[in-house]
């Protein structure tokens, strides 16, 4: 019996580790669970690491999204890129470190924000901190998506694509190494 809890808590501490850059902090949500997404271009990490809300009967675009105001992308702490790789996300030149993503939604589409400050609960945004904005293509869904979803997607040794997929709305940008 103490073998089987050794080997379960071992295992369990293993995951946490393996699941986690350590850059962000993990909040327990059972409404808006932890959860991370990742690729390599170039032979380089990237990681997104985010607490994934869902609908639940809620408003999405121009109501969680709020038009014309920046959004935490995510809920609880603040959502975090780790790149060990120097990239690009659409024109906008990313250095290998660690930032924190945004989100600014509008009728006419989304621009994703990325952001210098880091460690910060999700609503704590500091526009002096942008590293830059760039545009994301969306597109309009046939049916809702009720949980968030963040995809990073590798196509090839040095490109892939960042997708952003909630309610009506999945907004894509490219993503390279340099």
């Amino acid at each position: 019996m103490r073998t089987a809890l050794f080997f379960g808590v071992t295992l369990a501490a293993a995951l946490v580790v393996a699941a986690s850059t350590g850059n962000r902090r993990v909040t327990q949500n059972p409404l808006s669970p932890s959860a991370e997404t990742s690729m390599k271009l170039g032979g380089q990490a990237i990681t997104i690491e985010y607490n994934a809300p869902s609908v639940r009967g809620r408003k999405i675009e121009g109501g969680l999204v709020p038009y014309s105001r920046v959004w935490r992308l995510g809920a609880d702490a603040a959502t975090t890129l780790t790149t060990d790789a120097n990239l690009t996300i659409g024109d906008l030149q990313v250095p290998k470190g660690i930032y924190t993503l945004f989100l600014q939604g509008s009728d006419h589409g989304w621009t994703l924000i990325v952001n210098k400050q880091t460690g910060q609960w999700g609503l704590s945004y500091d526009q002096s901190q942008d590293l830059g904005r760039v545009a994301m293509n969306t597109t309009k869904l046939g049916s809702p998506v009720e949980t968030l979803k963040i995809t990073l997607k590798s196509g090839g040794a040095s490109d892939g694509t960042l997708e952003v997929t909630w309610g009506n709305t999945q907004a894509t940008v490219p993503v390279k190494a340099r």
